[in-house]
């Protein structure tokens, strides 16, 4: 018997990328760090809020590859003179990803009270009608 899986059904032609993006949702974004928030802002927008305190503008780069919203965070070395009685702040690199549905277009990001936000728009295409001409054989 063969397994027939979502992407393979045959009324679902050219949607097999669909298993593709399950696989790479489920697996980005496993850890916890950094602490993120997604919130809906409208019928069409969207905002994701990540806890970035320590980190500036220069060491975070957001990215966008083949579809997947890649957010990384990496802080220069620590100075060495410095004693720390406790560390609770975490310091680490980071890297976040979140999986793009077609349509939804980053609109701008910016960084407020230790907190990154990107905004996000889902474009709404005008419907499209075409007409396939016939060919005798």
């Amino acid at each position: 018997m063969t397994k027939m899986t979502q992407g393979a059904h045959p009324y679902f032609l050219g949607f097999d990328q669909l298993e593709r993006m399950i696989e790479q949702a489920a697996k980005s974004g496993t850890e916890g760090y950094p602490p993120f928030n997604i919130e809906q802002v409208s019928d069409t927008a969207y905002r994701i809020s990540l806890a970035v305190a320590g980190f500036s503008e220069e060491d975070l780069s957001i990215t966008i590859e083949d579809r997947k919203l890649v957010v990384r965070g990496r802080q220069p070395k620590t100075d060495e003179t410095r004693v720390f009685l406790h560390r609770g702040i975490a310091g680490r690199q980071f890297m976040k990803s979140f999986v793009l549905a077609d349509g939804v277009e980053v609109t701008g990001a910016r960084t407020e009270s230790g907190l990154l936000h990107i905004d996000l728009e889902r474009t709404q295409p005008d419907p499209v009608v075409q007409t396939i001409q016939i060919t005798k054989g």
